[in-house]
């Protein structure tokens, strides 16, 4: 993943798609794509494909509220319902879609976990921010999933950095440093750290260790993509047209 963003031949897509389209078969993942509410679709498609062929998988599909706001949203919960497909939504509402808060999007006092039910499909809300819990009412809707069709779980949460990119951005006046602060106080692994703590889970000297080995993998993958090598000349034309490249022309000519 990490070469994939530096656009190297190492990457999970060969450096061809870059960090908005990434896609690993081999793990599972069928694609990110950049355009708002297109992975409902895929994992609609996807979950009906795996009923057809008789595979018993489930799908599931990350998504912001912002992307309940569009039509293939509604279309495509509504197939999922009326096919009883194995899918589980998962909305992770943060609020905002860029810098728009839900004020200036969806009329008041309407909630996203609604919608779902509008389409029959069952949804829970949660608090996101709440690691145990969305462990637990995860492993709920999958049940639900694996035996009788779709669901919808919606977490709130939130975002400390900016829409895209490693800055804050607290400082343009589209939140509150109220509001910051106020979520802030509900870092999920805050509140998991002190959970586990206070429980007698692990102990300090765990997290330590697990930080240490976190911080040494992520390097090393760091590492792998800066010193990866770029893709070569041979993969301009590759994946460009269907069938044998050097059937085209231009292949030939390149």
């Amino acid at each position: 993943m990490m070469a994939e963003m530096y656009g190297k031949a190492t990457g999970c897509c060969g450096g061809m798609g870059g960090s908005m389209h990434l896609i690993d078969l081999s793990v599972g993942f069928l694609g990110a794509t950049p355009i708002v509410a297109s992975t409902i679709p895929i994992a609609v498609g996807a979950a009906f494909g795996a009923v057809s062929s008789g595979h018993p998988r489930v799908v599931v599909t990350f998504f912001g509220e912002g992307a309940t706001e569009e039509g293939v949203f509604h279309e495509a919960l509504n197939f999922a319902a009326l096919k009883k497909l194995p899918v589980l939504f998962v909305c992770e509402n943060n609020l905002y879609s860029v810098y728009s808060p839900l004020s200036v999007r969806q009329p008041e006092g309407r909630e996203v976990a609604a919608l779902a039910r509008g389409h029959g499909v069952p949804s829970v809300q949660g608090d996101g921010n709440d690691v145990l819990a969305v462990r637990r009412m995860t492993a709920e809707a999958l049940e639900h999933v694996r035996s009788t069709g779709p669901a919808f779980l919606e977490f709130k949460t939130y975002r400390w950095r900016e829409h895209c990119g490693p800055n804050f951005d607290n400082d343009i006046g589209y939140r509150t440093p109220a509001e910051y602060e106020r979520w802030r106080e509900l870092c999920p692994l805050d509140r998991l750290r002190e959970t586990g703590l206070a429980a007698g889970a692990f102990t300090g000297a765990d997290i330590e260790a697990w930080t240490a080995e976190i911080k040494d993998e992520f390097a090393g993958a760091a590492r792998f993509a800066k010193d990866s090598p770029f893709p070569g000349p041979d993969a301009l034309m590759r994946n460009v047209y269907a069938g044998a490249v050097s059937a085209h022309p231009l292949a030939r000519a390149a």
